[in-house]
């Protein structure tokens, strides 16, 4: 069965994947740029390795976008601790990831190559990495296929199976049960996955599975203590503002109007909006929903010396701020969960806020701990936001209560990053 997937993925799969990937990059710029900087990945490689120390130690990381990076960087932060003199390569399927990573622990950055076999072979090869890892779900198979004939070790850390995953599905079970098979160690984010990828692999299979946790916790939290006057301060001597972080077109149609009403209620309430993706379509659509209240929003780039702090609603037009800004609020939103799912709640959840999210949050292992420990709340029309949001702001015991719940599911998960060096360097 093994090989007929293998025919399968090569001469099926593959190439349809790609000829849609080329009809999208002509009407995506992002696709686009995607193909383009893979064409220069090869020879990035060539540089960097035609020389190289046979003794010194090098791995191969790859995240699919800056997001899964985030789970790879305090594991690289460690393995340089122990390791200083190794050489890393990281790569990113997305721009995303390739454009906005800058850490001065990746010795080489690459797109990855296009996963045809030859590609894969010639790459790794070129690198002969003592270890290859892959960071939660972005699998490639000839990638994998070719690390095992090269005796190349493969690892995947952060995994998970989420109920539902098209990876449990008939037939397609049967494809990742050969994917996973193929992969030295497997290390997951619960007990749960740990169970799910125990049934999903061979009764024979010789791949280790422990369970270590998500090494994005550590990230947060070292985040979290670096110096900074809003970090010090009680949730509670923050003034009362929602951070609606994330935002999608779908979250807006469902928590914006609730917003809105409570505005015009609470004089003393403050916003600051923050879309998933600020291009100039969702800022006209968001400025025009405002339209309907008596709120006029100010939008970020416009504001000077601090103004925005003191405005009833921003609509943060820039990126790369909304950790920082969850700092500044007591209630977040984390938008994703009426659409792709549910983007990152640790960082509102370590700033100590009560954190609301729609229904599509099983992809977030952070966000079940949360609605299991009441520091977070999933809510799937205007009706249930709007009566959660009534009791985080009329309940003061209610809130405390939950924002000392947010907090503590990132402080009983922290210490993955250290178990996830000791099981690559180890296993």
């Amino acid at each position: 069965m093994k090989v007929i997937w293998k025919i399968l993925y090569n001469l099926a799969f593959l190439p349809l994947l790609m000829v849609a990937g080329f009809i999208v990059s002509i009407f995506n710029e992002k696709v686009r740029e995607g193909f383009r900087g893979r064409r220069n990945s090869l020879r990035k490689l060539t540089a960097q390795f035609s020389r190289r120390n046979p003794d010194q130690l090098v791995l191969w990381f790859h995240a699919a976008s800056h997001g899964e990076y985030e789970q790879v960087r305090p594991v690289l932060a460690g393995l340089k601790e122990v390791e200083p003199d190794s050489i890393v390569v990281v790569s990113f399927f997305s721009p995303s990831g390739y454009k906005n990573v800058f850490d001065p622990n990746i010795d080489c950055k690459i797109y990855l190559p296009l996963d045809f076999y030859w590609t894969c072979r010639r790459s790794l090869k070129l690198v002969r990495p003592h270890k290859l890892i892959f960071a939660e779900y972005d699998l490639w198979p000839n990638l994998i296929w070719a690390a095992r004939r090269l005796g190349i070790k493969t690892t995947l850390f952060s995994a998970r199976i989420n109920r539902g995953s098209s990876r449990l599905w008939p037939v397609i079970s049967n494809l990742y049960r050969h994917i996973y098979n193929n992969l030295d160690s497997v290390y997951t984010v619960s007990e749960r996955d740990h169970i799910a990828i125990k049934r999903l692999l061979a009764k024979r299979s010789r791949s280790i599975v422990r369970v270590l946790g998500n090494p994005r916790y550590d990230q947060v939290k070292e985040m979290a203590d670096r110096p900074s006057v809003e970090r010090t301060k009680s949730v509670l001597e923050r003034q009362l503002r929602v951070i609606a972080g994330s935002v999608w077109p779908d979250d807006e149609n469902v928590v914006l109007p609730p917003i809105l009403d409570l505005l015009n209620e609470h004089p003393e309430l403050l916003l600051y909006w923050v879309p998933h993706e600020p291009d100039s379509k969702f800022l006209e659509r968001t400025m025009r929903s405002f339209d309907s209240s008596d709120i006029e929003p100010k939008l970020f780039s416009e504001c000077k010396n601090g103004e925005f702090r003191k405005a009833r609603a921003v609509i943060v037009d820039e990126v790369g701020m909304l950790a920082e800004l969850y700092w500044q609020g007591r209630i977040a939103y984390v938008g994703g969960g009426f659409s792709t799912g549910i983007h990152n709640v640790m960082e509102p959840a370590i700033a100590r806020l009560p954190t609301v999210f729609g229904p599509r949050f099983h992809n977030s292992h952070a966000a079940e701990e949360l609605l299991n420990s009441g520091g977070g709340f999933t809510i799937s029309s205007q009706e249930e936001f709007r009566s959660t949001m009534d009791k985080l702001i009329d309940n003061h015991d209610f809130f405390v209560e939950s924002s000392l719940a947010a907090t503590g599911v990132i402080h009983r998960n922290i210490g993955s990053a250290t178990r996830v060096v000791r099981g690559i360097l180890r296993d």
